[in-house]
C-alpha cells in the first residue's frame, strides 16, 4: 500500500517541543520516505519457567489516579489537553524489588532486559523484547532463586509502549473530520532501533528523527490511513519530558529520562502491604503490575478545542504512563 508521511516533523529548540507542521496538498508534497527495511516483531509472550515463580503481568487502567514525576496527583496543565490511549501494548526492560531507602540497583535486580552496543553505547535492544497485553505474563522468576526478604517498593522500567489515540485533520471526510490514529513510543532511557512496526507496517527512524541508531527516551512514530493511503511521521522528543512517576522520590530519587516507575505493593482490598518471599513458597505469587494510562497522551493546545490536531500546530509534550500499582494476588 502506497505510503506517505501526513505531516512534516520540525525539531523546535530545547525549550520547545516537536509541532507537526499543517498538511501540504497531495501534489505538493515532497516528504522525506521513511525506511522499510529491517524491521523487527518483538516477542508477544514469555515461557515461564518451572514453578512456584514470582509472577508479573500488566493492567492498564483509566481511571487510575493520575500522577506527576514525584507521585501526587495531577490535572492537565492549563492550555494543554489530554486524552486516555486504547488497545495498550508495553514492554519493559528492568524490574527490581525495594525498601524506602534502597537507591536504584540497591535492592533485589530481578531481571535486565537484553542490551546491545550496535548504536556505540549501551542501549536496549528493542528487537529482544517482549511487548504484552493485560493480563499476559511478561515475566517470572523461580521464587527460590530471590533472596528472601521484605520488599515495600516495585520498580519497573518500561520500554516501549503502543496505542491508539483520536486525531482531527481537515483532510478527513469522518464526521467531525476524526480519525484513529497509532502511535509507537519509545520510552526506555536509550534504545537502538533498526526497524519497527506500526499496524504491521514496516518503519525505520527517518534521518530527521536521528535515523537508525540509538535513540534516547522520547522516539516516538505516528501512523494512520485516510482514504486508503498509510501516512506516516515520526519524531524526537525533547529530553525528560515523559513522565515517570516515583512517590518515593524524598527517599530514593530516580534519574531522569530512565523511565523507570515505581508504586507500593498493596493487596486486593488496595491496603498497603510488603512483598514478603522467604522462600519457603508452594505457589506462584502473582503481580498485577497495574499502570495509570489515565490521560496519558498530553499535547499543548493551539485552537483551544480538547480535540488532538497536529495539522494546526498542537504540540505533543508528554506520552508517558501516569502511575504504578503493583497488586499481590
Amino acid at each position: 500500500m502506497k505510503q506517505r508521511k501526513i505531516f512534516s516533523i520540525a525539531l523546535l529548540t530545547a525549550t520547545t517541543m516537536l509541532v507537526i507542521n499543517s498538511c501540504k496538498k497531495p501534489q505538493e508534497e515532497t516528504p522525506e520516505t521513511p525506511a522499510t527495511t529491517a524491521a523487527c516483531v518483538p516477542a508477544s509472550s514469555f515461557t515461564a519457567p518451572a514453578g512456584p515463580n514470582l509472577v508479573f503481568k500488566f493492567k492498564f487502567d483509566s481511571l487510575q489516579p493520575r500522577l506527576n514525576n514525584i507521585g501526587q496527583p495531577v490535572l492537565v496543565g492549563a492550555g494543554n489537553a489530554a486524552q486516555t490511549p486504547r488497545s495498550f501494548r508495553i514492554s519493559q526492560h528492568y524490574i527490581e524489588l525495594a525498601g524506602d531507602f534502597d537507591a536504584l540497583g540497591g535492592g533485589r535486580v530481578l531481571s535486565i532486559g537484553q542490551e546491545t552496543t550496535a548504536g556505540g553505547t549501551s542501549a536496549i535492544d528493542y528487537c529482544a523484547s517482549t511487548l504484552t497485553g493485560e493480563n499476559v505474563v511478561f515475566f517470572a522468576k523461580p521464587l527460590s532463586q530471590i533472596t528472601p526478604g521484605t520488599f515495600k517498593w516495585l520498580r519497573v522500567s518500561l520500554a516501549f509502549q503502543t496505542y491508539d489515540i483520536i486525531y482531527k485533520s481537515n483532510y478527513l471526510t469522518t464526521p467531525n473530520h476524526t480519525a484513529q490514529g497509532t502511535v509507537a513510543s519509545f520510552i526506555g532511557y536509550n534504545t537502538y532501533i533498526k526497524g519497527y512496526q506500526v499496524n504491521g507496517h514496516d518503519y525505520s527512524p527517518s534521518t530527521s528523527a536521528g535515523g537508525v541508531g540509538n535513540h534516547l527516551q522520547g522516539y516516538w512514530g505516528f501512523e494512520t490511513s485516510i482514504l486508503g493511503t498509510n501516512y506516516f511521521a515520526d519524531g524526537q522528543a525533547p529530553a525528560n519530558a515523559t513522565t515517570v512517576p516515583n512517590p518515593n522520590f524524598a527517599n530514593s530519587p530516580i534519574p531522569q529520562g530512565s523511565c523507570v516507575v515505581t508504586g507500593q505493593f498493596v493487596n486486593l482490598a488496595s491496603t498497603q502491604t510488603p512483598l514478603v518471599i522467604t522462600g519457603l513458597e508452594t505457589q506462584d505469587i502473582v503481580i498485577t503490575v497495574s499502570l495509570s494510562i489515565n490521560k496519558s497522551f498530553e499535547w499543548h493546545e493551539a485552537v483551544a478545542d480538547g480535540i488532538y490536531q497536529p495539522e494546526v500546530g498542537d504540540l505533543v509534550i508528554d506520552m508517558g504512563v501516569r502511575g504504578l500499582i503493583p497488586f499481590i494476588n
